[in-house]
């Protein structure tokens, strides 16, 4: 059994006889001199063979990539590698063992890769074996065991729950999974554990967690895959303070044994309609400034045509002012500063620059005494400028949101290197679908509702708030939860507001609804997603980048050519028929 990490030898083992196993990471012949760098899992270790010594032969037939064993003494590098942990020495082969040889590599093992994503993915055990991913997964491990162990001092157990259930509504798609002893039924995986870790409350376990698997089937983008692991966490006898307690020392746990970060302690809090109306996100980045300003007083007199229109419709005017940086935007860099805030709904985007006097597109409009009092409430210096967008408010704010963290990058307002954590809490119960004209739960049904909004479950949806909380760090949701519904009568009146029959409610959630009648406990938790928090901690924007087989955009493994086909005689004993 292989017993030395590569990457652990230093000159302390000078002279010692060893042992070692790996992948062949490059061959060099200098002189008549083969230098070859062994690589595993710790690192890369050089290794010398000489002309006289008996498997000089043997070693000018390694290519890259060929798992080899070898056995030598440790000796110091006439010329130590600075870059190498193990730099100060080399190992003089005595015997050379080749374990496997290698294909031509389709791209080549470096950090600095040029390859294609899609190439390394259809490859990802190649990929697996570039420092970075490996790093990535050690990490990952490290939070997981950090997690395991923070939480089972806290007096929590592991308790895994069911991967095949029931499809109930949870706002994604469910991944159906059919059932070949009940024709024409389906389980669905989880999109998360919520109900059974509810029924574990109920079933008096009082402290769960799990590092659970989850499934939605959605549309996918950097941050998202359609399987994703997070911590999950529920305990009894809890409020919001008892739980957003624990979830930040985890947190700042996860921190400070994985990267040495201490993170300050207790998180601060921001209300959602306060993220909303600032930052135009309910996960404000906070690692620079920019916040939204409201101007809309100040033009309400205005006879600018589209902003009378957009007031008198409801609309409101609202500026971000990105700092030192007119001289840098161009009327072409605005037009794609336009193009990119139209996604998000808005209809057009004002721009002013503050130069030896205000310009920009509706400077020549404004009177002499509407462009100062402008500079006065933006505080605009030289060289500044101020993007304003008009409409209603949602719209508004998301797009200014989003123009702002644009702008964060693009002007490089942003340290990479930096955390900043904090709780958004307060967040609304219910929020309106324009696609299906109604309330709809802006978590899950089984959220509490604050106190002091019960009775306005059925009469004021819109000003109705709930005893949940998000996680934000560096922008991203990195977790959030909520206490729970642990009334049944409450729970009943949630069901009402959102319009469930009481046919619906049986079929979906029936079982639950019935457990609730049995002295459910108050209880409350939270999830951390466990790949973004990776994500976070390893410094990269990908979360492909710390999973070992993540599936493309499109929901797929290049690698394995998942998902594929079945057979005819699959179907069949499934009492699936296709259509075209």
């Amino acid at each position: 059994m292989k017993t030395i990490q590569n990457g652990t030898l230093t000159k302390e083992f000078v002279g010692k006889q060893v042992e070692l196993y790996g992948w062949v990471a490059k061959r060099r012949n200098l002189g008549g001199l083969y230098f070859i760098d062994l690589r595993d899992r710790s690192g890369i270790i050089q290794l010398v063979v000489r002309p006289e010594n008996a498997c000089y032969e043997k070693a000018e037939t390694l290519k890259n990539e060929y798992v080899i064993k070898v056995t030598g003494t440790v000796a110091l590098r006439e010329s130590p590698n600075e870059k190498l942990a193990t730099g100060e020495v080399e190992v003089e082969i005595e015997t050379l063992e080749i374990l496997n040889t290698s294909l031509d590599l389709p791209f080549e093992i470096a950090e600095d890769t040029t390859a294609l994503e899609d190439t390394r993915l259809k490859y990802r055990y190649l990929d697996l074996r570039r420092n970075r991913l490996q790093d990535n997964l050690k990490l990952r491990h490290q939070v997981t065991m950090a997690t395991r162990n923070f939480l089972d001092k806290e007096g929590f157990l592991e308790i895994e729950t069911p991967v095949l259930c029931k499809s109930t509504p949870e706002g994604a798609r469910d991944y159906l999974v059919p059932s070949r002893v009940n024709p024409s039924k389906f389980y669905a995986l989880p999109q998360s554990p919520q109900i059974f870790k509810q029924l574990l409350m109920v079933g008096g376990m009082e402290k769960y967690f799990q590092i659970a698997k989850c499934f939605r089937d959605e549309d996918l983008r950097a941050d998202r895959q359609p399987e994703f692991t997070q911590i999950d966490i529920e305990m009894s006898f809890v409020d919001e303070e008892d739980v957003m307690d624990l979830g930040e020392r985890l947190a700042a746990t996860i921190f400070k044994e994985v990267k040495g970060i201490d993170i300050p302690l207790p998180l601060r809090r921001m209300k959602y309609d306060d993220a909303m109306d600032l930052y135009g996100s309910d996960k404000p980045d906070l690692r620079f400034d920019m916040k939204i300003q409201d101007v809309t007083n100040l033009f309400q007199n205005t006879e600018i045509e589209f902003l009378k229109t957009s007031l008198l419709e409801g609309g409101i005017v609202n500026a971000i002012v990105a700092k030192n940086c007119a001289d840098k935007y161009s009327r072409k860099e605005i037009d794609k500063l336009t193009d990119y805030v139209k996604t998000y709904r808005a209809t057009g985007l004002i721009y002013l620059k503050l130069e030896e006097e205000l310009t920009g597109s509706i400077a020549k409009l404004l009177s002499e005494e509407e462009k100062q009092t402008l500079i006065d409430i933006l505080s605009l210096q030289k060289n500044d400028m101020a993007f304003l967008i008009t409409g209603k408010k949602n719209i508004v704010k998301i797009s200014l949101g989003a123009l702002r963290l644009k702008l964060g990058h693009d002007l490089n307002l942003i340290d990479s290197n930096r955390y900043e954590l904090l709780w958004v809490v307060d967040f609304p119960s219910f929020e309106y679908s324009e696609e299906e004209g109604r309330y709809v739960a802006c978590h899950h049904p089984f959220t509490a509702p604050k106190d002091s909004d019960i009775g306005k479950l059925l009469t004021d949806k819109a000003h109705c708030y709930s005893k949940a909380y998000d996680i934000v760090i560096n922008g991203y949701e990195a977790g959030g939860g909520s206490i729970r519904i642990h009334d049944q009568n409450v729970q009943a009146t949630m069901f009402e507001a959102l319009g469930l029959t009481e046919e619906e409610i049986k079929e979906k959630f029936g079982f639950f609804v019935d457990a609730l009648k049995y002295g459910t406990p108050p209880h409350g938790g939270m999830a951390f997603g466990l790949d973004r928090m990776v994500m976070l901690l390893s410094g990269t924007e990908n979360i492909r980048d710390v999973i070992a087989f993540p599936k493309t955009a499109s929901a797929s493994c290049l690698m394995s050519e998942a998902p594929n086909v079945v057979s005819d005689k699959q179907l069949e004993e499934l009492h699936i028929a296709l259509t075209k």
